[in-house]
């Protein structure tokens, strides 16, 4: 099976474990990556908070050259915002004066039959809990994962297309098949406050703290993420977080693909888990592996 990926900024920058768990997850599961060619950036947040027509451009241009990438017709893009903003992108195109002016922005014809997907839509969509079961090699049993989707992987539901929006279950299904126990918890889809980091850095620390206080309550020895905006407020934000209300947060943040390439056998180094900031050794030591 072969998609086209891609990676976006953060991906190739500060969330580059989840770029090597996700290929490295792919690989194990038969499933080809195929990096889109000359890709450029999405524009993700600053795009559309400032120019409307460029943020519909830049992922227009990046699914032109998906088209040139092989020829193929899927893409995965593991980073939400990077996601979003093509699905989005591909609603905004269904107007002909958009697509008019932004095809002569890209000078070139937009691709109308991209199918854009998240790599947890690939797991589960292309490949299948069935077959991730069998590549496991050291079931993840004992550990309770809180599984944390944000504001972006399944809203809005017209411009992503999931019926279970509010109380999704595709990440659960993924854990469960790797043999951790997901809880059942209240903030699975609430913001953690993604961008506003620098500029509104309050109101981030108390939009977090909430998500970790409630996986914490429910029970989570972990928390399950697939974007990189919010592994780095839940993973680099818990000493901030400590300081200022007086909490004791040490809760392990993984991206899926690292959990999912640690039950699979792949060495933690090579998934890159050893660069989070909230301390995961101790954590993995004491179930043997590491």
């Amino acid at each position: 099976m072969k998609i086209a990926y891609y990676p976006g900024c953060s991906l190739h920058s500060t969330a580059i474990e989840y770029d090597l768990s996700t290929k490295k997850v792919c690989e194990a599961l038969g499933v080809e990556l195929v990096e889109v060619k000359d890709w450029i950036c999405c524009g993700s947040s600053p795009a559309h908070q400032s120019d409307e027509l460029m943020s519909v451009a830049l992922p227009a241009k990046i699914l032109s050259l998906v088209r040139e990438t092989d020829d193929l017709k899927e893409v995965c893009a593991p980073c939400v915002s990077c996601y979003s903003r093509l699905r989005f992108a591909q609603e905004s195109m269904k107007d002909e004066g958009v697509k008019r002016d932004v095809e002569e922005i890209i000078d070139t014809k937009y691709p109308e039959d991209i199918k854009v997907l998240h790599a947890l839509d690939v797991i589960v969509e292309k490949v299948g809990t069935e077959a991730v079961k069998k590549k496991v090699v050291r079931p993840l049993a004992g550990i309770k994962v809180a599984c944390y989707y944000g504001c972006l992987m399944t809203r809005p539901p017209k411009v992503t297309g999931k019926q279970q929006f509010e109380n999704p279950t595709y990440m659960e299904s993924v854990m469960e098949a790797i043999g951790l126990e997901a809880v059942d918890w209240n903030m699975k889809t609430f913001c953690c406050g993604a961008g506003f980091a620098l500029t509104q850095t309050e109101v981030v620390l108390e939009l977090t703290r909430k998500i970790l206080a409630d996986a914490e309550s429910a029970g989570a020895d972990v928390i399950s993420v697939g974007c990189p905006l919010c592994h780095a407020n839940l993973d680099g934000r818990q000493q901030q977080i400590n300081k200022k209300f007086k909490t004791n947060f040490n809760i392990p943040i993984f991206y899926f693909t690292e959990l999912m390439g640690l039950a699979m056998g792949i060495d933690a180094k090579e998934l890159g888990v050893f660069k989070h900031l909230t301390e995961v050794k101790d954590f993995l030591k004491e179930r043997v592996f590491v």
